[in-house]
């Protein structure tokens, strides 16, 4: 007789706490976007923003879910950790963001229309930030354990690095002709590609096939994008708000709002790429027994 091909289900993609936190994601991501869907007030830049969030989330987050559930992941050419970990890192930082931006800009004072449903959706969208962040807690390496890099504090910080320069992107408008100014954005532009291929390429277990020292070299390219960070730090507030009022009125879209948000990107990246400076070097050349 022949042998029927039997379907393997691992229960504990929805029975451990990581699965209960996933699943959580998932109905409160799917939530958030059929309420704001229900209202039809989302054809803005900063709705079609948080719907697409929201949207891309709910469905990454079921494909892992699926691909962990049926035991699919090992087919995949990947390393599946570092992807988990990437991944919920990004869709927190993603969902907090709109958590900020919907009720910001689409919530009035008063508000005039689909108040319940706004409401809700924001309330659901700030729940599933927290869902998110507890399954990068939960699945952040310990002390020492460095076998998915993405998941050790400097892998973290990675992702959010690349996030931030990808919203300082966003608020880059004119920059002109001035030098220091084109210095700064490629700054951000140069550390941006760099730490993205470092994360492209832990994923897809290539940093193996770089003839070199990876870990020395992980942390002298940390070093390097601090120093430039803070050279950016010091120029782009500089060029920018010497001597400069903010302009009356100035709403969101202003010009100099704009590159206020800059620098307090500016600034955040620093510190993050000086955090992982600290924890690269940490586990590099400080060895715990």
């Amino acid at each position: 007789a022949g042998s029927m091909a039997v379907a393997t289900v691992n229960l504990r993609a929805v029975t451990s706490w990581v699965g209960i936190a996933r699943l959580f994601a998932i109905v409160l991501s799917c939530l958030a976007f059929s309420l704001v869907a229900s209202t039809g007030e989302y054809k803005n830049t900063y709705g079609t923003w948080c719907m697409f969030t929201w949207c891309f989330c709910f469905a990454v987050t079921l494909m892992v879910l699926l691909l962990e559930l049926l035991e699919l992941y090992p087919k995949l050419p990947i390393s599946w950790d570092d992807f988990t970990s990437a991944f919920s890192m990004l869709a927190a930082l993603m969902i907090f963001t709109t958590s900020v931006v919907y009720p910001s800009t689409s919530i009035g004072s008063p508000c005039s229309s689909h108040c319940a449903e706004k409401a809700v959706a924001t309330t659901a969208s700030c729940l599933c930030f927290f869902a998110y962040a507890l399954e990068v807690g939960l699945t952040r390496a310990k002390p020492g354990d460095i076998s998915s890099f993405l998941s050790t504090v400097p892998g973290l910080l990675k992702v959010f690095e690349v996030y931030v320069a990808c919203l300082i992107f966003s608020l880059l408008d004119n920059f002109g002709s001035v030098p220091g100014l084109q210095w700064c954005v490629a700054v951000y532009s140069i550390c941006f590609i760099v730490t993205l291929l470092i994360i492209i390429f832990t994923i897809g277990r290539c940093l193996a096939y770089i003839p070199c020292p990876l870990e020395r070299m992980l942390v002298g390219y940390s070093a390097l994008a601090l120093v430039m960070y803070i050279t950016a730090t010091v120029l782009w507030p500089y060029y920018n708000f010497h001597r400069k009022k903010r302009p009356n009125p100035c709403n969101s879209d202003c010009a100099w709002n704009r590159q206020l948000g800059v620098t307090f990107l500016t600034i955040f990246n620093l510190i993050a790429y000086l955090v992982d400076l600290v924890y690269s070097t940490r586990m590099v050349f400080i060895r715990t027994p």
